[in-house]
């Protein structure tokens, strides 16, 4: 059994960089230069591209212990831009498109039917977030607008404290008698005194 080995990143970005930037540069011509030709063959390229990149995320799992995996990969990708071998041309026309051909409706209503669940799906969790912030934004002002006023109660209850401490508290009895009420209390016995000493003048005189 051949020992696992560890994957190569050096040649996968090779691999990338080659099959990429040589036909993005390609295709930049052949669109600038308005040639049919050339844009049909990059086209075709860029489909089979497509294809060979989905593939490769699951082969670099499960196949990165091969032995020369990676030079093969780049091998292929070369195969597929020579213009001697044509490689993405033949695998277009011999495998591409017939399945394609044959498989198009199907695929345009899987298409459309998923571009609908999408939408739905979008519009129902759209509202499902709305709500959920329109709850939060309530509960939140609810919070803070209780918080708010047990603050100003607070500073209320300061307030009265401190003008309380402040300020001496009134009387509540009525006011504590004045020097001429005292005189007048004082002054009844001494009116009734004199008064019975009139009387008892009067009374010898007879």
């Amino acid at each position: 059994m051949t020992p696992a080995r560890p994957c190569g990143r050096a040649q996968s970005h090779l691999g990338l960089i080659f099959g990429t930037l040589y036909p993005a540069y390609s295709s930049y011509k052949a669109v600038k230069s308005k040639d049919i030709k050339e844009y049909v063959k990059w086209m075709m390229y860029w489909i089979i591209f497509a294809l060979f990149t989905t593939a490769e995320t699951f082969t670099d799992i499960f196949l990165c212990w091969f032995p020369f995996y990676y030079e093969l990969k780049i091998a292929f990708v070369a195969w597929l831009l020579s213009p001697y071998t044509k490689g993405s041309s033949l695998l277009y026309r011999k495998f591409v498109h017939p399945t394609l051909s044959s498989k198009e409706k199907e695929i345009d209503d899987c298409l459309v039917q998923a571009k609908d669940r999408s939408y739905d799906a979008l519009v129902h969790f759209g509202k499902r977030g709305l709500n959920v912030a329109a709850t939060a934004a309530v509960m939140a002002a609810s919070k803070g607008q209780g918080a708010l006023s047990e603050r100003l109660r607070s500073f209320s209850m300061q307030d009265l404290s401190t003008i309380r401490g402040d300020g001496a508290p009134a009387p509540s009895g009525p006011p504590p008698p004045g020097p001429g009420r005292a005189s007048g209390k004082h002054g009844q016995p001494k009116m009734s005194r004199s008064a019975s000493e009139s009387a008892g003048s009067s009374v010898l005189c007879v």
